[in-house]
């Protein structure tokens, strides 16, 4: 076995795996497996390349700032790389990145500037524009521009497509990506059009991203669209996407790719991030609807450890409506973790202040239930912590029988709405019984959730 010097020789050379879990008509279906690059996505070949090719054409010097707007993939690719060769590194990203990437990010030690996900092209804090500025702005700086960079292309078509012909052993026929720079499927489509123009290059697109509409219309307008996946779909066509090369598109909805995300761990052993689930949902729809045996690959195009907090967070899901769930018509649908269901966090009252205050905080909750033999006793909340420990730091040692709240004010599940907003708008969280079962907390961040989702379906 060889032993590597750099981290950045593993880039590339990905395994390629056939998957079983799914009914792909008449198709085999392959996934390549990018999320076994270093930095856990495609990406990393995006950031190697862009980055030697600025070294080489002088663009990025010693000590050279590299800036760039991103979804947090290429950004990754390209922190990883800076971090290896020892440059500072600026990214912008858009808010509704997942937590997990900008803590890896941070890591790395990328400077993060969040900016607006709502916002179009030509908005002062519409990403790419507030990376320009900032390059404007920075002496010695070098904008990655993943959108416009040949470097993108290139390094896919020289390396992914090469990989993907030698692992299929030239038994192709078609390919789905996605687009968010257009780099991976133009390189891919670009190398496949010269060694067999007859492999259809196909796209996954999110519902509201304009790109499928390019592909299938040949024309499209942004509608103001958005999209819960992170890494594909664009309000744009980037400059490194050519549309002439592309032979198909799917649409894929958020609670299809977010579904599949839970088929691909659950059945296949893989977990991947949001992309992921749009990439496979949409080649799954493309297989179903051929009427002859074909050979398809599509990728796993990042890890889904970047996605834990959200894909594979039940509360995020049931909050962003991507889980099929049976509506009983009363307070219980606003539940967000249900305790008769065993999905709440709790303690005892005999736990202490300290074991409360951990498991608060790794939940990211407010208050948390005291439970005994799977009743509700009491309730302790972040005002009873503070008030407690900051009178004696060795309240952290009692038990939380001492401190929790035992007059509690309970709604039945077939309550009125009235008498739920009644409760939280006197601060205190709501507390809903099923008959004598305690089922759960409602707070006002769950009810402000409950009137967006109303919004959305309407």
């Amino acid at each position: 076995m060889t032993i590597n010097t750099s981290l950045l020789s593993l880039i590339g050379n990905t395994p390629m795996l056939k998957l079983t879990a799914f009914d792909t008509g008449p198709c085999e279906l392959f996934v390549k497996l990018e999320s076994h690059n270093p930095g856990g996505s495609i990406k990393d070949r995006v950031g190697l390349a862009i980055i030697e090719a600025a070294e080489q054409s002088g663009e990025l010097k010693p000590g050279g700032t590299i800036i760039e707007a991103t979804a947090g993939n290429t950004g990754i690719g390209l922190a990883l790389v800076a971090a290896i060769k020892g440059y500072k590194i600026i990214l912008v990203i858009p808010d509704k990145m997942s937590r997990e990437k900008i803590l890896h990010l941070e890591g790395l030690g990328a400077q993060i500037v969040l900016t607006r996900s709502d916002v179009p092209e030509g908005h002062p804090e519409y990403y790419q524009d507030l990376a320009r500025k900032i390059v404007a702005e920075t002496p010695g700086s070098f904008l990655a521009n993943q959108f416009s960079n040949p470097a993108n292309p290139m390094i896919h078509r020289t390396t992914t497509g090469p990989e993907i012909w030698a692992q299929m052993d030239g038994k192709l026929d078609a390919v789905v990506a996605g687009v968010g720079s257009g780099g991976t499927i133009t390189g891919m489509a670009e190398f496949f059009k010269e060694k067999d123009p007859n492999v259809q290059m196909v796209v996954a697109d999110p519902e509201g991203s304009i790109v499928a509409d390019a592909v299938l219309k040949g024309s499209f307008s942004y509608e103001g669209g958005s999209w819960l996946v992170e890494g594909v779909g664009e309000d744009f066509i980037p400059d490194n996407l050519n549309v002439g090369l592309l032979h198909d598109a799917e649409v894929v909805t958020d609670k299809e790719a977010f579904q599949t995300l839970q088929v691909l761990i659950t059945e296949e052993g893989v977990l991947g991030g949001s992309s992921t689930g749009t990439l496979v949902a949409g080649a799954v729809k493309w297989c179903q609807k051929q009427t002859s045996p074909k050979r398809v690959v599509t990728f796993i195009c990042d890890t889904g450890n970047k996605y834990l907090s959200k894909a594979f967070n039940k509360s995020w899901l049931l909050d962003n409506d991507l889980i099929d769930v049976t509506l009983a018509g009363d307070l219980t649908d606003l539940v967000n973790r249900r305790a008769d269901h065993g999905d709440m966090i709790s303690v005892t009252p005999s736990d202490t202040l300290m074991t409360a205050y951990k498991r608060m905080r790794a939940s990211d909750i407010s208050q948390i239930p005291v439970l005994e033999e799977g009743a509700l006793v009491g309730v302790l909340d972040e005002e009873d912590l503070l008030f407690n420990v900051s009178k004696s730091k060795a309240a952290f040692g009692q038990q939380v029988s001492e401190f929790m709240v035992t007059d509690l004010d309970v709604l039945s599940a077939d309550a009125s709405e009235e008498a739920l907003m009644e409760i939280l708008t006197q601060g205190k969280v709501a507390i809903i019984y099923q008959g004598d079962t305690f089922v759960g907390f409602i707070t006002k961040v769950d009810l402000i959730n409950h009137y967006r989702t109303k919004i959305s379906q309407d």
